[in-house]
C-alpha cells in the first residue's frame, strides 16, 4: 500500500523520476553500465551534467542574465561558509536575517570571516514568523537570508530590495514558486527537499560578484573554479545530478515553475483550512509566514496525541512528528506530494475529531 511520505528531507520525489533512476540503474542510456559505475568524464554524463545546469537556469529564467549553475557537494552547510569565503571581504561586513535554525548555522559560519551583522531575528519568540521592517547597512558586502524555514514552517513572502548583492538559502522551496530570481546574486539549495537525492546542492551565481574580496580561497571553496571546471573541479555526485535532471525534466513537463505552484498552492490552501477549522488543531507559525512547503502543527490537547498518531499511521502515512525545536507535528508538502495524499491526511484529522 502507498506511504504518504511527509519526510522534511530527504524527501518524496516524483514516482516517474524513481521509475527512469530505477533503469539508470541497471542500465544508462544503452550503455550496458549502470549511472552508479560510469565515467563523470564519459560523453554521457557529461551531457547529463550540461543539460542540468541548462535546465536549472531556464526554469529560474535566468539564461543568459550572466548567471552559472554549479551542482556541488557538501550541502548548504559548506555553502554556509562558501558564501562569505568568497564575498565577504577581508575588512568588509555581511548582513544577516536570523529566521530560524539554518540561518543560524548560516551567521555562526559567516563570523569566522569578519564582520557579521544580524540585521533581525526572531529567535525570541522561538522563530514563529519571518522579521520584517529591517534596514540592511549600506555598506555590506551582501545580504544573506533563508527564503523556508525547513523546522519552523515559516516562508519570506518578500524580499527586501537593496543595492547589495543578496544571497539566499533556498534549500526547502527552491523550484516550489515563482520569483524573481534575478533579484539574487547567488542562490544555494540542497537537492534533498525539491529536486534530487542527498548528495549535491545546487549553486546559482551571478558570475560579476566573485573575484572581489581580495581572499585567497582554497580550490575546493572557491566558486570561480568550480565554474571554470563546469561543476567538475572533482569528481561531481554522478548519480546525484542525474535524479535532480530527471526531477528537472519533470517540472518543465509539468508546465515549469508557474504550474507546479498552483498546485502547492492548492495543497497548502487544503490543509491549513482544516487546521484553522478543526478545533483540535492550532497553526505553529504566524499565519502571514506560513509555508507552503512545511506545515507545522500542534495539537491543542496533548491528551489525543495517542489517538491521533494511531490514526495517521493506520492510514499509511510517514514522517509527519514535527522537529523536536517545535514539537507536534510537521506535513511537508514539496513540489512531488500529490494533493490526494494531502487529503488523507485532512481526512485523519477530521475523523480524530469524530473520535473525541
Amino acid at each position: 500500500m502507498k506511504k504518504h511520505n511527509y519526510s522534511a528531507g530527504p524527501s518524496i520525489l516524483p514516482q516517474e523520476v524513481f521509475e527512469k533512476a530505477s533503469k539508470a540503474i541497471l542500465n544508462f542510456n544503452d550503455s550496458g553500465l549502470s549511472i552508479l559505475e560510469i565515467s563523470h568524464r564519459s560523453k554521457d554524463f557529461v551531457a547529463v551534467m550540461e543539460e542540468a545546469r541548462s535546465l536549472a537556469l531556464e526554469l529560474l529564467g535566468l539564461q543568459g542574465k550572466g548567471y552559472q549553475a554549479l551542482f556541488l557537494q557538501g550541502g548548504a552547510s559548506t555553502a554556509f561558509l562558501m558564501a562569505p569565503y568568497n564575498l565577504l571581504k577581508e575588512n568588509g561586513k555581511a548582513a544577516y536575517l536570523d529566521s530560524g535554525t539554518w540561518a543560524t548555522a548560516a551567521i555562526k559560519e559567516a563570523k569566522l570571516f569578519g564582520e557579521t551583522v544580524v540585521v533581525a531575528s526572531s529567535k525570541e519568540d522561538n522563530y514563529t514568523y519571518v522579521p520584517k521592517g529591517y534596514e540592511i547597512p549600506a555598506d555590506a558586502d551582501y545580504f544573506h537570508c533563508t527564503s523556508n524555514n525547513t523546522i519552523f514552517g515559516t516562508q519570506m513572502k518578500e524580499f527586501p530590495t537593496t543595492n547589495v548583492p543578496v544571497v539566499c538559502d533556498m534549500s526547502s522551496d527552491i523550484f516550489s514558486r515563482e520569483l524573481d530570481f534575478s533579484k539574487f546574486d547567488l542562490i544555494y539549495a540542497g537537492a534533498q527537499k525539491n529536486m534530487g537525492p542527498a548528495g549535491t546542492t545546487l549553486v546559482v551565481i551571478k558570475e560579476e560578484i566573485l573575484g572581489k574580496n581580495g581572499r585567497t580561497i582554497p580550490s575546493m571553496l572557491d566558486y570561480a573554479k568550480h565554474i571554470k571546471g563546469e561543476s567538475m573541479y572533482n569528481t561531481p555526485p554522478v548519480f546525484a545530478v542525474y535524479v535532480s535532471l530527471l526531477t528537472l525534466q519533470w517540472i518543465k513537463e509539468k508546465g515549469g515553475i508557474a504550474a507546479v505552484e498552483k498546485l502547492n498552492n492548492a495543497k497548502a490552501e487544503l490543509l491549513y483550512t482544516e487546521i484553522d477549522r478543526n478545533p483540535l488543531f492550532k497553526g505553529a507559525a504566524k499565519v502571514e509566514d506560513r509555508s507552503n512547503m512545511n506545515v507545522t502543527f500542534l495539537l491543542n490537547n496533548p491528551e489525543h496525541t495517542e489517538t491521533f498518531d494511531a490514526l495517521w499511521k493506520a492510514a499509511n502515512i510517514s514522517g509527519l512528528p514535527g522537529h523536536r525545536s517545535v514539537g507536534g507535528y510537521r506535513a511537508s508538502i514539496y513540489n512531488a506530494m500529490p494533493i490526494e495524499s494531502v487529503q488523507v491526511l485532512v481526512d485523519v484529522m477530521k475523523a480524530l475529531e469524530s473520535k473525541v
